[in-house]
């Protein structure tokens, strides 16, 4: 006969189950949706789908027809467009409103939903234009120079400006594999990011103050380029492997600068992926270093998080009541 103190472990032990399962479900939606569509291409779903990408009528082989002919054709004009400029755009007209809520602390019905409350609410006007001057500087010392570079080794692989669209199935498992490789990479390098500055800041450590190493570590993982490489990096390679159109990474480095946004704008939002993980990676360092959580569950590196509250948390809000509400933190003991 089970003694009563096995029903809490039973139930930690099925809560863990469900979580696990919760990861290998989001990996594999995300990564097997775009063969499951290329599978089902007949049905009217990814018909209409591709009347809107242009497969049938030629509307969006038209416009970037109509693109090549307007730059004469020149393939570095067009490549800085798709994978700097558009995606850059797209970055700051979603981050303008984030800022605009975080100068103001309004409206409530966005910051209702911040992951933690009470804090930086406004946040401090030099936080945020420090902030600001850090991304702008990254944009164009880092991200700039990494576009020049990337164009060369893309002309190497294939033609990225071609004046023939990639197919929208294709496109499809593109997403869907730039996805997959964008996990390894980032988590691994995030990793040995991570190995690396603790050495150094154990070096800063036997100054003999023990707190200068870890508040070192805080800086340059919020207001320094030192986090961009393993960010930005990640992104690059699956296109050069792929050899894609700059269409595509258009479409890509967009989608992932979306979710880098989304990953670090502590607020969880409803029907938007959740940014649990990544916010306790802030908190923790050494824990939730990849994207889907895939690979931190297979290494062990998000044990903590999954005995916090916020690993409860770490799920699609399907309702207009905030997780911070319907799953609080617990009470702290005096």
């Amino acid at each position: 006969m089970r003694g009563s103190g096995d029903q809490p472990n039973s139930a930690t032990s099925r809560l863990q189950e469900r979580h696990v399962w919760d990861s290998v479900k989001k990996a594999a939606f995300i990564l097997g949706s775009g063969l499951f569509v290329f599978a089902a291409f007949r049905n009217t779903v990814t018909w209409h789908l591709q009347q809107f990408w242009g497969a049938s009528g030629d509307f969006w082989q038209s416009q970037w027809g109509k693109a090549h002919s307007y730059f004469q054709g020149n393939e570095w004009v067009l490549f800085f467009l798709g994978t700097m400029v558009i995606p850059t755009m797209s970055f700051w007209i979603l981050n303008s409103l984030l800022l605009i809520v975080d100068a103001t602390g309004k409206p409530q019905l966005i910051t209702r939903y911040r992951i933690q409350r009470g804090r930086n609410d406004p946040v401090e006007p030099a936080k945020l234009q420090q902030a600001i001057r850090t991304v702008v500087f990254n944009q164009v010392f880092l991200s700039l120079p990494m576009v020049v570079v990337m164009y060369p080794i893309m002309k190497w692989r294939g033609n990225p400006c071609g004046t023939e669209l990639p197919t929208f199935h294709w496109v499809l498992l593109e997403l869907c594999f730039l996805g997959l490789l964008e996990e390894v990479f980032f988590y691994y390098s995030h990793r040995i990011n991570y190995i690396l500055w603790c050495m150094f800041v154990s070096l800063l450590s036997c100054t003999g103050c023990p707190d200068i190493g870890r508040r070192v570590f805080i800086m340059l993982e919020t207001f320094t380029s030192f986090p961009q490489m393993s960010n930005m990096l990640p992104p690059m390679v699956g296109p050069i492997i792929l050899g894609s159109h700059v269409a595509t990474m258009m479409l890509w480095f967009s989608l992932a600068l979306l979710l880098s946004t989304i990953s670090h704008c502590g607020y969880h939002l409803p029907l938007l992926p959740s940014p649990e993980f990544h916010d306790f990676h802030h908190l923790k360092f050494n824990q939730c270093y990849g994207v889907l959580g895939v690979l931190d569950r297979l290494h062990q590196t998000d044990t903590i998080f999954r005995e916090t509250k916020a690993y409860e948390r770490h799920t699609l809000l399907l309702s207009l009541t905030p997780l911070s509400e319907s799953i609080p933190d617990s009470p702290k003991r005096k």
